[in-house]
């Protein structure tokens, strides 16, 4: 299966894609202003212990307070009944400092999501400090390799002097057929690490940072580019040097892979990406059959709805249902990826009643979510004939992070935010300077997204004229709607 990732870079954003036999499968999206913080490690303070919950909210220093529930505070390592026993009054109290890392973004009005069982990757571990479990990731099969990977962790983790291991780790699903000079070298980075974080936890006061995960455009090249990836394109030159510089120190097998992009066609225009994103924040999703989806996201769940639409098939009903289902089993699994949809998914295929045909449909379901970097578990058909699966969610989704609710339909639907529409307008406008030769260029939008452009986008704009050589002028056109705009050369 060939494999790349495109890496698109700008101070203000970095998109990054992944794309699987000239089809875009995951698209990521981080804003400068609104990084995600997943995996980030503070000093929290603890201001209010809810039992009747069995949870608490502890300040880490964001807008809202964070959620952290008493099994994301108990030691895993004391007997299940114990476990099972604690209150969370009896483990924390307010006022009290803690060390908690993100495992879920603030999405919607809900707050972060916390841990105190801390866990630091690189690209083939993740360090659980004050652990002592070794673990090896499922995606790793061979009882072999699985054996040796184990064996050699137990080997470079314990000293002379030592009966186990002074910190957990987990091999991750790259760490297959690695050496033990390349585990040993990725166990001091960690090792490093954690030192250096613990002299932070040691001089700050709560709320506080100690520890920030990398960026996108790095974290892209240490989880995303496995053996399977032919080549990485960057369309930025210091971006590109950057991670020439970081796999040489963390990842050297993908150097080779690395290749800087100076096209003048803009690198999301390759396989279609802009598009795909445009796709993938409508509704509806069109199947080669004549049938389609639709794809209704909530706070509490999204739903997918299968139709037959166009497709009348050629024997019977029964065909045009099982030919409809099938086809839609694969497109749900890319685009659940690609939307980035988390959390609970109902999904109403069309009725079936040859069961033989029902199992197919489920087993083509499942076979096309072991692809998916997150967990997903499908439970079955419920007594309603509706799929129920869940698959973790940890980062806002694609529509989360480009949409913001519409004012016009108080909430019922979603469209873009000035933000998304100004940097829409910036790659129109490098379009339309390497196409003609104009003078100036008149920009054409909507009262929102002129405020946005001359205020908290001038530096970019600015910048932006300095490149090109142009001026860029903007004229509000109060009957354009917030995502419509034209660009008029002068």
């Amino acid at each position: 299966m060939a494999e790349e990732i495109l890496i698109n870079f700008t101070p203000m954003e970095t998109r990054v894609a992944v794309i699987e036999n000239g089809m875009p499968q995951e698209i990521y999206v981080e804003r400068d202003k609104r990084r995600g913080i997943v995996g980030n490690i503070y000093k929290g303070k603890v201001v209010r212990v809810l039992p009747g919950m069995q949870a608490a909210f502890v300040d880490i220093g964001l807008e809202r307070a964070a959620f952290i529930h008493v099994d994301e505070v108990v030691d895993h390592n004391q007997p299940p009944e114990t476990r099972a026993n604690l209150s969370i009054a009896q483990v924390l109290r307010e006022g009290q400092s803690l060390l908690v890392q993100v495992t879920k973004d603030p999405i919607g009005t809900k707050g972060a999501r916390l841990t105190t069982h801390l866990s630091i990757p690189s690209r083939y571990l993740v360090l659980m400090p004050g652990s002592s479990h070794i673990g090896v990731s499922q995606r790793i099969e061979d009882p072999e390799e699985r054996e040796r990977l184990r064996t050699l962790i137990q080997k470079l983790t314990t000293g002379e002097d030592q009966e186990a291991p002074a910190h957990g780790f987990i091999l991750r699903t790259v760490a297959e057929q690695v050496s033990e000079s390349e585990l040993g070298a990725d166990i001091q980075f960690l090792i490093r690490l954690w030192d250096s974080i613990q002299g932070r936890i040691a001089k700050v006061t709560a709320p506080a940072a100690v520890y920030e995960d990398l960026p996108l455009n790095m974290r892209a090249l240490r989880d995303m580019a496995h053996a399977g990836v032919e080549r990485i394109r960057i369309d930025s030159r210091e971006t590109f040097q950057k991670a020439i510089d970081f796999s040489r120190s963390l990842v050297p097998e993908i150097e080779a892979k690395l290749e800087y992009y100076p096209g003048e066609r803009p690198i999301f225009d390759l396989f279609n990406v802009e598009e795909e994103i445009q796709k993938a924040l409508g509704r509806k999703v069109e199947l080669k059959s004549g049938g389609y989806l639709i794809f209704d996201q909530t706070e509490a769940m999204t739903t997918v709805d299968v139709n037959t639409g166009a497709f009348v098939g050629h024997r019977n009903l029964e065909e045009t249902i099982f030919k409809t289902n099938l086809e839609a089993a694969t497109a749900i699994g890319r685009q659940l990826r690609l939307r980035n949809l988390g959390g609970i998914i109902i999904i109403d295929f069309i009725d079936m009643e040859d069961v033989d045909h029902q199992r197919q449909v489920l087993r083509t379901l499942e076979r096309v979510l072991e692809k998916d970097y997150a967990k997903c578990k499908v439970t079955g058909v419920s007594e309603l004939g509706l799929v129920e699966m869940t698959r973790k969610r940890t980062r806002e989704s694609l529509e989360q992070v480009l949409c913001e609710p519409c004012q016009q339909c108080e909430g019922r639907g979603s469209i873009r935010t000035p933000e998304t529409v100004c940097y829409e307008i910036f790659r129109e406008i490098l379009r339309q300077h390497r196409a003609y030769d104009t003078d100036s260029y008149l920009v054409l939008a909507n009262q929102r997204v002129v405020d946005y452009l001359l205020d908290d986008a001038s530096d970019h704009v600015a910048e932006l004229e300095v490149f090109i050589g142009k001026t860029i002028r903007f004229q509000v056109e109060p009957m354009y709607n917030p995502e419509h705009f034209d660009v008029v050369l002068r």
